[in-house]
């Protein structure tokens, strides 16, 4: 049975989807990173999505689920 997602994500995915002009979505590993990063700080990718309809599809998707990925916050 899947949990829901714990409050902060959900929280998270609302403030970026009420401002997607502020971010951008990773093509390489679909973060959503702020709009200043010239690279992907988890996948170090330079290819990214800036377009509004992306950005708020992307928080929505991630803020619904676990996090899955490592960041480097995991590893300190």
């Amino acid at each position: 049975m899947s949990e829901s997602p714990p409050p902060s994500r959900a929280a998270a995915a609302a403030k970026i989807a009420a401002n997607p002009s502020g971010y951008k979505v990773c093509e390489g590993c679909d973060s959503v990173v702020g709009i200043g990063a010239a690279l992907c700080p988890n996948c170090h990718s330079y290819r990214f999505d800036a377009s509004p309809e992306r950005v708020i599809l992307q928080a929505k998707i991630l803020g619904a689920r676990e996090q899955t990925s490592v960041t480097a916050a995991d590893l300190s």
